[in-house]
């Protein structure tokens, strides 16, 4: 590759997962996550203990990654970061240690929204791959393409017409997907993260032994509110018949309830793609992670001749890869921002 090579770290910090990673030209060298059990007896995340979790771990995350990466940090072009959405706490923390690490190094800072990010994790090169500065190639998506972002705080069907030029066309008027699956985890005596845990459960399961409503909602859009009400309410009079009802069912009912939100997922999927005439389809977010979402994109994305795209594991869940991958775009644009950047809890796109 000719000219300078380019070495971005991104940072994410959004929830509770503290992350760093190091992309060089586009290519990822070290994607490190520190996670926070702390969370696990709540069953869901406190803001303000993760804002804590966040201060301790992200010195010796970055400096993991930095060592992973084998650079050193005079190396470094461009510092990435995660302004939002997410939780304030959380954000403030990540968005002060990059400005004050850009700042002591003299380089630029760069914001990336958390949502782009997910998206943009489709476009990141990994070691055994060529290193081609443009990524649009047999194996990536091309623009125009439709990705479905699924994760515990978002449900969004967004048109990726560019690396940065993205527009929703669907998302949840309520609950997120990833949320229904946690708050009926929590329902079903799980422990948190639930969600993972219903996939597993699932596998051993009868889809089609429980009918849980599908939302019929207008346009691209979701609900999950009716879905999560209506699980609590048919768990409610199954106990009241049988205690050991759910210890008896529970594969049966985490398989019904996931093949319900999956259904509920690609319907509107499947009529944006048509609408839109659109036939490069990519999913992403954390819930992107669930084996039933994967292998039903396969299986339709045959049945509707899509090219699909689905992220590596590491790439589902938060991380800073998919960061520092949209800082590394950024630079080469030159968008970069000042010290006076504050996070923001609700940042759109």
């Amino acid at each position: 590759m000719s000219g300078k090579d380019i070495i971005i770290l991104g940072i994410e910090s959004s929830c509770d997962d503290t992350s760093a990673a190091v992309i060089k030209n586009g290519e990822m060298l070290s994607n490190i996550v520190a996670g926070q059990k702390v969370h696990e007896k709540f069953g869901g995340v406190v803001p303000e203990l993760a804002s804590r979790a966040h201060q301790q771990n992200i010195i010796p995350t970055v400096d993991a990654a930095i060592k992973e990466a084998g650079i050193t940090k005079k190396e470094i072009d461009g510092i990435a970061f995660t302004r939002g959405p997410g939780l304030l706490g959380s954000l403030i923390v990540g968005t002060s240690f990059a400005k004050s690490f850009a700042l002591a190094l003299n380089i630029p800072l760069i914001e990336v929204n958390h949502m782009q990010g997910h998206i943009l994790a489709h476009f990141i090169k990994n070691k055994e791959e060529p290193c081609l500065r443009d990524a649009v190639r047999q194996g990536y998506p091309k623009f125009p393409f439709i990705c479905m972002t699924v994760s515990g705080g978002h449900t969004q069907i967004v048109l990726v017409k560019d690396y940065f030029e993205m527009e929703i066309i669907g998302e949840t008027i309520d609950d997120a997907a990833g949320e229904a699956f946690d708050k009926a985890a929590k329902i079903l005596g799980l422990p948190y993260p639930g969600g993972p845990l219903i996939d597993k459960y699932a596998k051993e399961g009868n889809p089609k032994k429980f009918l849980f409503p599908i939302s019929n909602i207008k346009n691209f859009d979701f609900s999950f509110s009716g879905l999560k009400t209506s699980i609590l309410y048919f768990l409610q009079k199954e106990m009241a018949k049988d205690k050991t009802f759910i210890e008896k069912n529970l594969n049966d009912i985490c398989a019904s309830y996931q093949d319900t939100i999956i259904r509920s997922l690609f319907k509107k999927l499947i009529k944006a793609t048509r609408e839109f005439k659109i036939n490069d389809v990519a999913i992403a977010g954390g819930v992107s992670a669930n084996s039933l979402l994967r292998s039903e994109l396969v299986r339709i994305g045959k049945e509707e001749s899509w090219n699909t795209f689905i992220p590596k594991f590491e790439y589902c869940t938060d991380n800073a890869g998919m960061i520092a991958i949209g800082g590394y775009y950024k630079f080469l644009k030159g968008e970069f921002v000042g010290q006076d950047v504050v996070a923001d809890a609700r940042l759109k796109f």
